[in-house]
Formats: C-alpha cells, sequence, structure tokens
C-alpha cells in the first residue's frame, strides 16, 4: 500500500483545542529547546501522518498529549500546540528534585496491543495498566503512570518498552529535559562564562532569552548562553506501510517484520531537510512541531541536547568546531576531583541509539586568517574602522557593544584580498573565483564578511548599480556582491552558514535524493542581527 501524499489529509487524530496561529516566517527561523512543562504529563499514544520532503506522508505512531499540557517552554515561545500525536513526543521539562508523574493513555489501534514508556536513568514506581516485560504497559481500557524523582539534571531518552522493534520505529520516542536546581552563581551573574558580557552584547541589540536555564548541570563550567535539542531517526516506509495495511484491514493482532531493515528516511526532531528548517509549531507539521535550524554569534557558548533515537548509530558532523562533551545520559563528564570538566573534543558526535549528550559549541573565527568583520583602515565608514582590543585570550572581548564582540584580533585588518580578485600572489591568503560568476543560492552570503553593510566596510565603496567607485577614501578594487542572502537582504541578516549534517552520506537523502535527510544549516549571525527564537 502506497503512503499518502501531501494532497490527502496528514492527520487521522483530533487535534487538542489549542490556539494554533498563523505564523509570518522566513528562513531565519530558529531551533531552541521547546517542551512541555511538567511535572505533571498526561500522554497519549496514538496514531497519524507524518510529511516528508518528498511529497509522502508516512504512517506513524507516537507520543502527545490527551489535554492541554500545563505550560510550554521556553516562555517567548509562540503559537505552540501539543497534538495527539507528534513525532517526536512531546519534550518534558523539569526541575531537579521535582517529583514527575507522567500518565499514559493507549489509543493506539486495537491490533498494536499494549505500549509503554521507559524513562531510563531515573528510578521508576508504575501503576495501573498490566506487567510487561520491561515495565507496566497501557492497555486500551487501562492506563498507566509513572512517577519518579528527577534526580539528576541533563538531557535524556524517553522511548516505548513495549515491542520496541517496532514501536520505536514508529516514532514512539522523546526527550526528557531535566534543569539543575542549583544554578552555580557565576551562570546568573551573567548569561555564560564570560562574565557576563555575552549577556550584554546580547542585550545591546535588544535580543530576547530563549533558554531553559542559565546552565545545563549544577557546575560551574556548564555555564551557557543559546540552546538547540537534536533528535535523530530513522525511518523504514516498508514497514510502516505494512503496519498501515494490517491496521486497515482490521487486525486484532499485528505481525509486522521489522527485518530486513532499509530506512528511506533520515529526521532530525522528526523532520528532513529543508523541512527541519521551517519554523517550530509551524501549522504545515501538525505532529512534527520541533525544527533543527541553529543560529549563534560569534563567541557564544551553545549548549548542544542531542539524543540518538531509532535503532542506527548516526555520526552527525558540526561544521566550523568541534563539540565538546559536557556529560552522557545525564552524567557529567568530570576530573577525579570534580573540579573541570573532562568529557572529549568529539569532530562528529556520534549517537548510539538510546544516548543522550550534553555538548558546548561555539565559533569564533579564530584560525581564518582573515578579517571576517570587513575592517578596512581606508573605507569611509565607521564601523569599518573599529579597534580590536585583545584580552589575554587574545581576543576582543572588552567591548560587549560593538558589532566586532569577541573578535579573533590577530586578524584584525587582514583583507581576505587585497587585489580586486585577489589570489595568494596578489597577498591574499585564498584564491577566489570571478565573483561575477559567483553562484548565489539561499544559504550564500554575497559577501565573505559579517554585517548588513559588509560590502562597504570591505570594498570601500559600492553602488546599488553594482559597480565599484574610486571617490573619496574608498579602497582600490573589489567587487564583491552585496551581503546578504537571498531570504534575507543586507540590512536584515548577513552571516556565515555551515552545513551540519550526517557523516554517513545516505543519511543526508530523502528516499534516496539528495539534498535532504539528516542535514540542516548552522548560521553565525552579525552581532547586530538578532535571533529571533519566539517560532
Amino acid at each position: 500500500m502506497r503512503a499518502k501524499t501531501m494532497k490527502q489529509s496528514i492527520s487521522i487524530t483530533r487535534l487538542l483545542l489549542a490556539p494554533v496561529l498563523a505564523v509570518a516566517f522566513t528562513a531565519a527561523a530558529d531551533a531552541a529547546a521547546p517542551g512541555i512543562t511538567g511535572p505533571g504529563f498526561a500522554l497519549t499514544a496514538t496514531d497519524a501522518y507524518i510529511t516528508q520532503p518528498d511529497g509522502q506522508a508516512i504512517y506513524s505512531w507516537g507520543y502527545g498529549c490527551t489535554t492541554a499540557p500545563s505550560g510550554f517552554a521556553p516562555a517567548g515561545i509562540t503559537s505552540t500546540f501539543c497534538n495527539t500525536m507528534q513525532i517526536p513526543g512531546p519534550t518534558l521539562i523539569v526541575t531537579e528534585g521535582q517529583t514527575v508523574s507522567v500518565t499514559l493513555t493507549n489509543m493506539l489501534p486495537t491490533g498494536a496491543g499494549n505500549t509503554s514508556i521507559l524513562f531510563p536513568g531515573f528510578n521508576v514506581t508504575a501503576t495501573g495498566g498490566v506487567g510487561g516485560l520491561l515495565t507496566q504497559e497501557a492497555t486500551h481500557t487501562s492506563p498507566v503512570t509513572y512517577t519518579f524523582t528527577a534526580s539528576s539534571p541533563g538531557t535524556r531518552a524517553y522511548y516505548s518498552g513495549t515491542q520496541g522493534d517496532l514501536q520505536v520505529e514508529m516514532g514512539l520516542y522523546g526527550a526528557i529535559i531535566v534543569l539543575p536546581a542549583n544554578v552555580p552563581a557565576v551562570c546568573k551573574a551573567g548569561t555564560g562564562n564570560f562574565a557576563g558580557a555575552n549577556g550584554t552584547a546580547e542585550a545591546t541589540w535588544g535580543e530576547t532569552d530563549f533558554r531553559l536555564s542559565q546552565a545545563a548541570y549544577d557546575h560551574a563550567k556548564t555555564c551557557y548562553d543559546r540552546e538547540y535539542l537534536f533528535q535523530f531517526s530513522e525511518m523504514d516506509p516498508n514497514i510502516h506501510n505494512q503496519a498501515l495495511a494490517q491496521v486497515t484491514a482490521g487486525r486484532t493482532s499485528l505481525e509486522v517484520p521489522t527485518e530486513p531493515y532499509h530506512p528511506a528516511y533520515f529526521m532530525i526532531n522528526g523532520r528532513s531537510m529543508p523541512d527541519d528548517m521551517d519554523p517550530n509549531y509551524m501549522p504545515a507539521y501538525p505532529h512534527q512541531p520541533y525544527n533543527g535550524n541553529p543560529h549563534m554569534h560569534p563567541g557564544e557558548q551553545v549548549l548542544l541536547r542531542i539524543i540518538g533515537q531509532g535503532r542506527w548509530q548516526h555520526p552527525f558532523h558540526e561544521h566550523a568546531n568541534h563539540v565538546r562533551i559536557l556529560a552522557r545520559d545525564g552524567n557529567l563528564i568530570t576530573d577525579p576531583t570534580g573540579a573541570y570538566l573532562a568529557g572529549p573534543l568529539l569532530f562528529t558526535t556520534t549517537t548510539t541509539p538510546g544516548m543522550a549528550m550534553d555538548g558546548i559549541f561555539y565559533f569564533t573565527g579564530r584560525g581564518l586568517n582573515w578579517d571576517m568583520y570587513g575592517h578596512n583602515p581606508n573605507s569611509p565608514d565607521t564601523l569599518a574602522k573599529l579597534t580590536c582590543t585583545p584580552d589575554a585570550n587574545g581576543y576582543n572581548t572588552s567591548a560587549p557593544t560593538a558589532i566586532n564582540y569577541y573578535e579573533w584580533c590577530q586578524d584584525h585588518n587582514k583583507p581576505l584580498q587585497v587585489a580586486p580578485f585577489g589570489d595568494v600572489a596578489g597577498n591574499g591568503p585564498v584564491t577566489l573565483p570571478d565573483p561575477n560568476i559567483f553562484t548565489n543560492g539561499a544559504w550564500f552570503g554575497g559577501s565573505p564578511y559579517l554585517g548588513p553593510n559588509a560590502t562597504i566596510r570591505a570594498t570601500g565603496c559600492y553602488t546599488s548599480g553594482g559597480q565599484n567607485t574610486t571617490a573619496g577614501n574608498c579602497a582600490t578594487g573589489g567587487v564583491t556582491p552585496p551581503s546578504g542572502t537571498i531570504a534575507n537582504p543586507p540590512g536584515s541578516e548577513a552571516g556565515f552558514a555551515f552545513m551540519w549534517h550526517s557523516h554517513n552520506e545516505r543519511e543526508i537523502t530523502t528516499n534516496n535524493a539528495f539534498p535532504g535527510g539528516m542535514l540542516m544549516m548552522m548560521l553565525v549571525d552579525s552581532r547586530e542581527f538578532v535571533i529571533d527564537e519566539s517560532n
């Protein structure tokens, strides 16, 4: 049986009576770590269709909300909803020390039988339902309630403990985030590890704080400035189609073979590229509310919450820097004294199924060997003449209100190219193609420099007609296109785009078509660009 197309209805379950507002969106939608707050949760397991970029709507099972949740987090996220089914399941957000209760109602098709939830890492007491192999299971007539204490902070997975080869494959998985109860004072004082300077910079440009906390753990080395949650999973449509065929036929007991296993869809937070770069809670994805589209400013400490769901290991690569791992499955990795973090620096965050990790990522531009802010002492533009005063580590951290806050001062005033078509022989560190044949795309900024007027700062003068002029003190040469992307004009955003993707090449396809699958873009934005994570 063929999967439904997007032209058909993508939902076979009712939606909760929660507001789903139309949202205006651009390519600058962001991820944050949205979820629902507890400590009490009423969840259901039921079926629906989720969409894929190739036009298919795949029959799936997932957790959702039986009633409107007590709240959503972070507070600034708008147009939220929690339907009766979503993939991944609702992200459960609680605080260390709270007594958490999760009541699960089984609304799966009759033939699917019982279902359940496992919460690895917690001592769980289950009541109701019937006894299963791994935990109490919810029948179609008897819900089950799981109760446990959120004993330690961190990011963890939850997933079905009933016939996992089928039920997890069908979509019964999600994340639980436990926030620290004792946030270190140094994290409260600022918004990062740098005496609050990142917070000062964000406040200067009018940014809103979308963090769930100021620290990932009860440890002074786990402060962060921004956070994102990524759940990696895969899906074999043959299994889903066979389950649908048997449900449609009215089978009272499903017998769906789960081997051989040939996944064709690879997802980040339940979506494949490019859908994963659309906004959170977008009405077009009623059962896939979470996106994957990270943004950051240079120097910000970005907390990545990463979970491997499904059956395969996924070697995910975050371009532009390594990820320093803080913890695995809620276990902070420290030295023997507990004073310092001792987690590995990973080139790829390889996710074992069911394993979660918390790590810190940042980008500063150090080592580029050219000034990414386009400073040019010969330019008439005042922003081109900003100074760079290095701190003990070589960064410009004394001016958090400046656009070039956290600049690597060793590269200050170094042009990308001295000659108009600069090459190594022309005193430029790299060889650039003729800018007249550059191919502009949605993720190409046009200019290699940060900022809305980067071209003027770097090359001196640039007219709307595309011609350089030697009037005034303009720099000689330079016909670099104006900064900004197709989706965002130079006045609103000009950043660096880095592809974040699986290093398993098949996993960056959707049904064997590239690009797609487990792929997203990370944008490093100039300081004056406000990163809005309200959707």
